[in-house]
């Protein structure tokens, strides 16, 4: 039988009580792991603390790049099983959870699994944030391509992936995360920040060009609940989730392609997102409270995520041409 090591990552004793619910739901699963590694990053007290008080697991501090990736693949040299699953800090796993990703290994083809994270909402989400932006607070999304069973790649959150597969392809890349984007008050873009997304989605299209044939599967059953504290509830985490986005997606589709890249997000631009505010607004006209805002929020999210992935590609852009010609000008 197929056995799967966890891998925990961690960076902040602020998320101690849900680090550990997040331990316990691993440790109370249908399919017990073979292993559970908690991988903390950049934090000393923290990493001092859950090797004292979070018993029958490794605790590793993140032997690689500081950040997600890094913490990541420090957990993966360390896991012995031939499926690594992760699993985010504050997130909480349902029972079934390692059974049902670790079912999806007995096609051969599969090269990964994940399932649908769900918000644990700490207060009640505003009546304007819509369903087809959950992905700004790392969550399952309405309107995510699903098809026959398969995506293009697991949300991070609830992940899995054989560990051949992930050796193989490279690991996770922190080239994403080293692209740094911030935006001032006044709206005007300034490089500073760190702005980590899209590592898993980068990867997992580098790992199936690498496999023809093979596929990311998508398990209904395969639950996770994630945190969602009050503070990602603000139109302010709105709006910095959605300029980072589209940045992710500017570098994402430089390493990947835009074919590749941004495939999936062209059917949600062009198809999820018109019915959505057609909706919304027909609900408006109803009387629902909160459509009309909904609908708002839908556009100026678009809007912001399109913005910043167009300002970050026209960056990128006029950086080559300048490290063209001044290699021009050196070789004259």
């Amino acid at each position: 039988m197929i056995e799967a090591s966890v891998v925990i990552c961690a960076h902040t004793l602020d998320r101690w009580d849900e680090l550990n619910r997040a331990v316990e739901s691993v440790r109370s699963q249908t399919r017990a792991p073979r292993e559970i590694l908690v991988v903390v990053d950049n934090n000393e007290s923290l990493r001092d603390r859950a090797a004292r008080e979070i018993k029958g697991v490794t605790v590793l501090a993140n032997a690689k790049e500081a950040g997600l990736s890094g913490g990541r693949m420090t957990g993966a040299e360390y896991a012995t099983a031939p499926v690594i699953c992760f699993l985010d800090d504050d997130a909480a796993a349902d029972p079934p959870w390692l059974e049902e990703l670790l079912n999806a290994y007995e096609d051969p083809a599969v090269l990964g699994a994940g399932g649908p994270v769900e918000p644990l909402w700490r207060a009640p989400p505003p009546s304007w944030f819509p369903d087809e932006f959950r992905w700004v607070v790392g969550c399952t999304y309405v309107g995510m391509h699903v098809r026959d069973g398969r995506i293009r790649n697991p949300i991070g959150a609830n992940m899995s992936v054989r560990a051949d597969v992930l050796r193989h392809a490279g690991g996770f890349t922190s080239e994403l995360g080293r692209r740094k984007l911030g935006f001032s008050v006044s709206g005007r873009a300034t490089f500073g920040g760190k702005a980590e997304s899209c590592e898993e989605t980068e990867f997992c299209i580098r790992a199936a060009r690498l496999h023809p044939g093979g596929y990311f599967a998508y398990r209904p059953g395969a639950r996770v609940h994630h945190a969602v504290p009050v503070q990602r509830t603000t139109w302010s985490y709105f709006v910095h989730r959605c300029l980072i986005e589209g940045n992710a997606k500017a570098v994402l589709a430089g390493l990947a392609g835009s074919k590749d890249g941004l495939g999936a997000e062209g059917r949600y631009v062009r198809e999820v997102l018109p019915r959505a505010v057609i909706n919304d607004l027909t609900a408006a006209l109803r009387g629902q409270t909160g459509a009309a805002r909904r609908a708002g929020a839908i556009i100026a999210g678009l809007a912001l995520t399109a913005f910043a992935y167009a300002r970050t590609r026209l960056g990128a852009a006029a950086e080559a041409r300048s490290s063209h010609l001044f290699s021009r000008a050196r070789g004259g």
